[in-house]
């Protein structure tokens, strides 16, 4: 899920696209020019960007109302996209990292890794993805190159997100991880569950991180501490937007 310009917009299987213009009160159908799953979507510079199965990567420029494919440098799965500092930068299977500065044509940029990369996110200047086994890499450079980090864990991590001046990255067992030099070093946060974690948000102070059998979490101390709220389902959570 991603907002922009009063507008949100959720993609999912099969090339689904829904948006709503009313505060997610209601939702309607946009067409899709893929019918290819697709994992996330992200918003800058009056730009949806939507990336998915096989490295589809499609665009809007009329607040979600209309979509075309654009130009993909990759076949491999990209599974997170994030905008930051006028780039759209998404990830992906076998550490895949594509970058575009206007969501219509993206390039590949080397990568230091090979494992899945699955959630990207961006805050003060900062580029992270984490993915599987751990993985934590990060750019400076706008994208342009990405760099290893060391891990606080081994577990398979799914999201990752910013605020406060910290990172927060979420991940299998329950895993929390936190940093709070923009990426540079990571620490272990005590969970309070051991549901896997997929995805975090961050917003009027507080991260938010949701996964499996409806577990959220929430953290009011720029993620030094989660405690468990109550779920109203028991089916699996993949994303948290603000």
């Amino acid at each position: 899920v991603a907002s922009g310009n009063n507008t949100f917009v959720v993609v999912g299987d099969n090339g689904t696209i829904v948006k709503s213009t009313d505060n997610g009160s209601s939702f309607d159908n946009a067409t899709s020019p893929t019918s290819n799953t697709l994992f996330g979507v992200g918003y800058g510079n009056n730009t949806f960007v939507a990336a998915g199965i096989s490295g589809s990567i499609v665009k809007s420029t009329d607040n979600g109302a209309t979509w075309d494919n654009a130009t993909s440098p990759t076949a491999n799965y990209l599974r997170g996209i994030v905008f930051g500092n006028n780039t759209f930068v998404a990830v992906g299977d076998s550490g895949n990292i594509v970058r575009s500065d206007n969501g219509s044509s993206f390039d590949n940029v080397t990568s230091p890794v090979t494992t899945h990369l699955i959630g990207v996110g961006f805050g003060n200047k900062t580029f992270v993805a984490v993915g599987d086994n751990g993985t934590i890499v990060r750019s400076t450079n706008d994208g342009a190159s990405f760099d290893n980090v060391t891990s606080a864990t081994s577990n398979n991590l799914y999201g990752v997100g910013f605020g406060n001046n910290a990172f927060v990255a979420v991940g299998d067992n329950g895993t929390i991880v936190r940093s709070t030099d923009n990426g540079t070093t990571w620490d272990n946060v005590t969970s309070p569950t051991s549901n896997f974690l997929i995805g975090v948000g961050f917003g009027y102070n507080t991260f938010v991180a949701a996964g499996t059998y409806g577990n959220i979490l929430r953290s009011t101390d720029n993620g030094t501490s989660f405690d468990n709220t109550t779920s109203p389902t028991p089916n699996q959570l993949r994303g948290v937007g603000f």
